[in-house]
């Protein structure tokens, strides 16, 4: 997420975004839309697709999950709860934590999410309670959690930005890491070269591995290998613009990365081309598969959750096979 930058080393960029927010309020609000760059969009939406709006009254969303009861979770950061939102507006409140934000499912289908006011990631249970998993790295503490994935290992990947420290206190790890966390607790760091790693995803077949960096505003590709580790880092492509940033990131079953932007989502072929966007009403900062079928984007987008159908099946770790 992109709301609040507390370290000073961060400072210039605090400014520069900030300097876009405040631009971005004086303008008029954006409409729906949906822009294509090239012929392949339209194999992924429905020219006459509508945008829902599904719950509102949020102070800043993140962190959704799609629940296969029915239902999706979410982070509200300033609010600082997570939330079950229902399709009918309804929610729900599952637990009061410090900033919470990205967050997944783990193989066992625990729901995991990342405590910026923590610096940890933790396990939550179906009743609110909660127990930390990580929170250091050799014997440092993270700066914030950021972002959160199952892995094909199923191991759970995070990165470790710090978009979210909170002010006054230290940053230990002298870098932005990208880690991966063991079902023993074993926490591996994997990258150590990137600004402010944010969102991240796999591809389906479990080869790639894509991390965004918030602060140079581009998409990194790694090759994945069977023992977690990540080789060969490249530049995927960038997101130049105005109202938004790279931040979370989802992919479907094709390959295609969806990931926020500039106006909102910006939809990319495994090839690394940017072939259209999701313009949305609100800046959204992460985004999920949902629905039975999966085919559903549910979008945290500032004090609103929206949800677009698409004809595409989103790529969920431990659901694809359902």
């Amino acid at each position: 997420m992109i709301k609040r930058i507390f370290f000073p080393a961060t400072l210039g960029f605090a400014l520069l975004l900030s300097g876009g927010l405040q631009a971005q309020r004086k303008q008029a609000p954006r409409q729906f839309e949906l822009k294509a760059e090239s012929p392949k969009f339209w194999e992924l939406f429905d020219q006459a697709a509508t945008l829902q709006k599904m719950a509102g009254d949020f102070g800043f969303t993140e962190g959704p999950v799609w629940d296969e009861h029915g239902f999706l979770y979410v982070s509200d950061e300033e609010k600082n709860k997570i939330y079950r939102v229902f399709p009918d507006g309804r929610k729900e409140e599952l637990l009061s934590l410090g900033d919470p934000d990205g967050s997944t499912f783990d193989r066992n289908h625990r729901l995991i999410s990342t405590a910026s006011v923590l610096r940890a990631i933790i396990a939550v249970e179906p009743d609110g309670q909660y127990h930390v998993l990580a929170d250091k790295y050799e014997g440092k503490k993270f700066n914030s959690p950021n972002d959160v994935v199952l892995g094909p290992d199923g191991a759970l990947y995070f990165t470790d930005p710090t978009l979210d420290l909170v002010k006054g206190e230290k940053q230990e790890i002298p870098f932005q890491g990208v880690y991966r966390l063991a079902s023993d607790g074993t926490v591996r760091l994997l990258i150590r070269d990137l600004q402010q790693p944010n969102g991240l995803a796999f591809s389906p077949d479990g080869k790639r591995f894509y991390v965004d960096d918030t602060q140079q505003r581009d998409i990194h590709v790694y090759d994945a290998g069977a023992n977690g580790n990540v080789t060969n880092g490249r530049l995927f492509g960038k997101e130049e613009g105005n109202g938004g940033v790279p931040d979370g990131m989802k992919v479907d079953v094709k390959g295609n990365l969806f990931v926020t932007g500039p106006s909102g989502i910006w939809v990319w072929d495994p090839e690394g081309h940017h072939i259209g966007t999701v313009v949305v009403p609100e800046t959204p900062a992460n985004l999920a598969w949902g629905d039975a079928d999966y085919q559903t984007l549910y979008l945290t987008a500032k004090t609103s959750v929206y949800r677009l159908r698409t004809k595409t099946r989103g790529f969920v770790p431990g659901a694809a096979s359902k």
